[in-house]
């Protein structure tokens, strides 16, 4: 399986994910050539070799009718020069480019909307991105769809996020950092700060990375045939400001990502209410939702009742623990786990067209019929599920 890993030693840009792209192609050249038939409106894309705290890398410079965005610039404004997210989404539609790039690049866009809508109170059909900063993310956004289509990767992971520390301008005046769009976009992800000041990580980028990346983690076991290296604008004394890119094959035929347990003992509840409690659960999302037997404190029969759940589903799978249990307090652990490729084919079967579940990994592949189904095939013949499976 091709896959892509992303560190975000130094946060992360949209200009600096998309060079550290054109660093792991044989032709950056010819890809630069790609971007510019985008067609975005008045953006130009030039690229050049920059070095930082000794690191040669890309830098991918983008400029729109001439004028540059400034490092520390955001995407929502209130100048007179603006667009709407159903312009920029129309924008987006009129583009060189397959539909897969579009549909990637407004999902990215609906994204960054979203964010600024709730950090600004306004609906999302009202918030208005400065023309400047809303085609220089426009381009940055269709950049990285368009090289990672290029590059035809199966799966796309990230390291934790440096935000950076300290405040940041913009046009509402000074932030602090990660500024509220961007803590918007990251949360569920794992970032931490340090002794950089400075926005490291923009709202653009973090957009991107919550979009495209399956896990954020340390590295997979993977065989890297390319490294790129995509280099920021600002310069900084602590560490060389890039994002580095790896690209090669896993180890392994499987996906890694990182889940959730949560975990709280109960002793007051009836078995009705449980039940109800974990049905809400998994309707909201979670993964996995069990109960295991446990004896408690004064020797009460008690039940422990287990969650498993997405990073980014942590804090309402806790908000419905709250709701629906008497507990007080919920565990969290956090873990990394190994998954097996899931799929869903149809296939022409002798008693018709049935669903298969198939999972592939670690050199095993399993298949199994889709239960809904078997079942209908059974009630259709008047027949047991053994007799159903039999006919297939």
């Amino acid at each position: 399986m091709k896959q892509l890993y992303w560190n975000c030693a130094m946060g992360a840009a949209g200009d600096m994910l998309a060079a550290s792209l054109l660093a792991l192609e044989d032709d950056p050249q010819a890809a630069l050539d790609a971007l510019r038939s985008l067609g975005v409106p008045g953006v130009t894309y030039t690229l050049e070799q920059k070095e930082t705290c000794g690191i040669r890398g890309l830098h991918l410079r983008v400029a729109v009718h001439g004028e540059e965005e400034l490092p520390d610039a955001h995407t929502h404004h209130h100048g007179h020069d603006h667009h709407s997210l159903p312009e920029i989404l129309s924008l987006i539609d009129g583009l060189h480019a397959s539909d897969t790039v579009k549909a990637n690049a407004k999902a990215v866009y609906q994204l960054l909307a979203d964010a600024e809508s709730e950090v600004h109170g306004e609906p999302v059909g009202e918030v208005h991105f400065h023309e400047v900063g809303a085609l220089d993310a426009v381009a940055d956004v269709t950049a990285v769809c368009l090289l990672l289509e290029r590059l035809g990767v199966d799966a796309i992971a990230a390291s934790p996020v440096h935000v950076g520390s300290g405040t940041v301008r913009c046009a509402h005046g000074i932030l602090p950092v990660p500024a509220p769009a961007t803590a918007l976009l990251l949360q569920g992800i794992p970032t931490y700060g340090g002794e950089i000041s400075g926005e490291l990580c923009t709202p653009t980028g973090a957009a991107l990375l919550r979009h495209f990346c399956r896990s954020f983690c340390p590295q997979p076991p993977m065989c890297v045939s390319k490294v790129g290296y995509g280099v920021g604008t600002k310069d900084f004394k602590e560490a060389p400001n890039c994002v580095r890119a790896l690209l090669g094959e896993t180890a392994i035929d499987a996906e890694h990502d990182e889940i959730v347990q949560l975990e709280t003992n109960l002793d007051d509840m009836t078995a009705e209410w449980i039940a109800f409690a974990c049905e809400e659960l998994l309707k909201a999302g979670a993964k996995d939702v069990f109960t295991t037997a446990v004896g408690m404190k004064k020797g009460r029969p008690g039940v422990k009742l287990t969650v498993l759940c997405a990073t980014a589903d942590k804090d309402e799978m806790i908000r419905l623990l709250f709701r629906h249990t008497t507990t007080l307090g919920v565990r969290e652990t956090l873990m990394q786990r190994s998954v097996l490729t899931r799929e869903s084919e149809t296939r022409e079967t002798p008693a018709g067209v049935i669903r298969f579940k198939t999972a592939a990994g670690y050199g095993t592949k399993k298949e199994k019929v889709e239960f809904e189904d078997l079942a209908a095939l059974a009630r259709e013949k008047d027949i047991s599920l053994f007799e159903a499976a039999n006919l297939l």
